[in-house]
C-alpha cells in the first residue's frame, strides 16, 4: 500500500474529498490508518502533483467517525490485478461457436 494523501471533508453528494501526494488508479481501494477499507478512488482532479481525489465511500463507513479525524492519512492499494466477472470471455468463444 501507499500513501495516498490526507482526508479533507464530505462533500453534499457524499463523497470523501482527500489532497493527495501523487496521481492514483480509478477505482483503487482506499484504506483509513487502520488499514480499514473505506471505499474507491471516483475521480481524481486538480493539479497532478498535487491532486484532489474524489471517493466513494462503502455504506458500512461509518462517516462520522471520518469526519472527526479530518486530515488522517489515507492509503491506496498497489494491486493493479482487477477482479473481473464470472463469464469473462465466454461470449466471444460462444460467438465463435455459433458462427461454425
Amino acid at each position: 500500500m501507499k500513501v495516498l494523501g490526507n482526508s479533507l471533508h464530505i462533500a453534499n453528494s457524499g463523497k470523501l474529498i482527500a489532497k493527495g501526494k501523487q496521481t492514483p488508479i480509478a477505482g483503487a481501494l482506499v484504506f483509513d490508518s487502520k488499514k480499514n477499507k473505506i471505499g474507491k478512488i471516483n475521480t481524481v482532479f486538480g493539479p497532478t502533483r498535487s491532486p484532489y481525489i474524489s471517493i466513494n465511500l462503502f455504506k458500512s463507513t461509518n462517516k462520522e467517525k471520518i469526519m472527526k479525524n479530518q486530515g488522517e492519512k489515507l492509503f491506496v492499494s498497489t494491486d493493479k490485478k482487477r477482479k473481473r466477472g464470472k463469464n469473462h470471455g465466454r461470449r466471444s468463444i460462444k460467438r465463435k461457436n455459433k458462427q461454425n
